[in-house]
């Protein structure tokens, strides 16, 4: 199994569209970055000028932790879509090229081969979500400074500086979950559809539909606490004035056990095809 592991982190790093994944998610924080860098201040003065008459803002709303809050809005779509491509390329790939027969010709449990694409594909998740939260803190606090929170769910929610920086980090570890889950399931698919252009737009549907549902306003209670297009958005429950642990504990625990069902739905049929 550890040779599997390592044979799958050398592939995924030799393939280019590896580094073309990271650069894209790079050049969405740097438009983003910039975008605020010209157009924040003026945006935030329409939005807030008549707040600035009733409320004290320690340092400028335009600051570090407003720009990696806007971050993380805008890349829990690009980014599971980005990780959705690049981790079902891991097994479309072989299949394209019909290297998985030669592999299959070895001495390999298949069961064992596509579990080590899963672990692979797990951990490349989470090594991207860190890189992404370090590089947007690095970023944002260099060239926009530290300041006041201001974050509107329903109603305006205050955060002082240090107190906004700690549920920023926690809404990454949480978004974490969520991006694992989105990895999985393109896997999962990747291992159904064998074809990677079938896979990308079933991928990006599957996206697509999930960030709808998310939307919608249903009266149910499966609808809402327990199917999975509404627990991939537990991240925003951290910007709340008083955090709802239970819920957020929750909603990560369901949406692991949805992670590992698709996880072992890719496994058994992987397992059961046959590769030929």
């Amino acid at each position: 199994m550890k040779n599997l592991i390592a044979i799958e982190v050398f592939k995924l790093f030799k393939q280019s569209k590896t580094y073309y994944a990271l650069a894209a998610i790079c050049i969405i924080e740097f438009l983003i970055l910039i975008g605020a860098y010209f157009q924040g201040n003026a945006i935030i003065d329409i939005l807030l000028s008549n707040l600035r008459d009733s409320f004290y803002f320690e340092g400028s709303l335009l600051n570090g932790n407003l720009l990696i809050y806007l971050i993380l809005n805008t890349l829990w779509f690009h980014l599971p879509l980005i990780l959705m491509i690049v981790i079902s390329g891991m097994l479309t790939s072989e299949y394209k090229d019909n290297t998985i027969q030669t592999v299959m010709l070895q001495p390999i449990v298949k069961w064992k081969f596509i579990l080590s694409k899963y672990i692979i594909a797990i951990f490349f998740t989470l090594g991207v979500v860190i890189i992404t939260a370090i590089s947007s803190f690095l970023l944002s606090y260099l060239l926009f400074g530290k300041g006041d929170l201001i974050v509107y769910l329903g109603n305006l929610n205050f955060f002082q500086s240090e107190d906004a920086q700690y549920r920023l980090q926690l809404a990454f570890l949480s978004g974490m979950v969520s991006m694992v889950f989105f990895s999985v399931v393109s896997l999962t698919l990747a291992v159904i559809f064998k074809e990677a252009t079938k896979t990308w737009i079933v991928a990006a549907l599957f996206l697509i539909i999930t960030n709808l549902f998310l939307k919608f306003e249903i009266e149910s209670t499966f609808f809402n606490e327990w199917f999975f297009p509404k627990l991939n958005n537990t991240w925003q429950y951290f910007f709340y004035q008083e955090i709802p642990w239970n819920i957020i504990y929750h909603n990560n625990i369901v949406l692991t056990l949805y992670t590992l069902l698709f996880l072992g739905v890719g496994v058994l049929i992987f397992n059961k095809r046959d590769i030929g």
